[in-house]
């Protein structure tokens, strides 16, 4: 039995460098000033953890609750905006490789983002990638990427005897795999793995590095 766990932004959709902007813009908005954009330089990159990490630099901590609400208000409304001009684009083959993996009676599936919840389910409807009744966890659970995805885990009751794949795109969820001890598939080029698919119209490697 198998476990498969998905990132959402540049795994399940092509969403990177949109969020990207449209989060710079809320904290811009909210902070008057613009965010360092250089990842690399937060311990959890998430919504929720950068911009924690952020007003922590900033002496703000105390005003973190109030702070996130109005950053992911004008965050949703941005992107809402944006789909309402412009779908976004599944990475090629996702909704059909989810599709599959849901008529394989050994395979659960769930889905760890280091997005919020909301903007989240925009994104994947917006796609036209089904998830109803696939547990979630997102940055709106925690700003910690590793509690995101054993939330994920637990939500989806799996037994301890399955194994565990998680699909994603980026460097830390590439780290957050090897701390966990998932088994990482890399979608796209964006780090160097040894697992690694194009997108999902490789749809028999991807079911190989499973286990499938």
């Amino acid at each position: 039995m198998h476990h498969v766990m998905f990132d959402v932004d540049g795994t399940l959709v092509q969403s990177y460098e949109f969020d990207e902007q449209c989060y710079l813009q809320a904290v811009e908005e909210v902070l008057g000033e613009s965010l360092d954009s250089d990842w690399a330089c937060y311990t959890h990159v998430t919504d929720s953890g950068i911009l924690l990490q952020y007003l922590e630099r900033r002496g703000l901590i105390e005003e973190l609750e109030q702070i996130e609400q109005a950053v992911k208000a004008s965050f949703v409304r941005r992107v809402t905006a944006l789909l309402a001009e412009q779908p976004i684009i599944e990475v090629p083959g996702a909704a059909d490789f989810i599709a599959q993996l849901r008529a394989l009676e050994s395979i659960s599936l769930s889905i760890a983002t280091g997005g919020w919840l909301e903007t989240a389910q925009l994104k994947l409807a917006s796609a036209g990638i089904d998830i109803t009744g696939i547990p979630i966890a997102t940055s709106s659970d925690h700003y910690s990427r590793t509690e995101i995805m054993k939330l994920a885990h637990s939500k989806a009751a799996v037994p301890a005897d399955h194994s565990l794949t998680y699909f994603g795109d980026a460097a830390w969820d590439k780290r957050a795999c090897a701390m966990l001890g998932y088994n990482f598939v890399l979608v796209g080029d964006r780090v160097r793995h040894d697992q690694m698919i194009p997108d999902y119209r490789a749809h028999q490697q991807a079911l190989a590095y499973i286990g499938l």
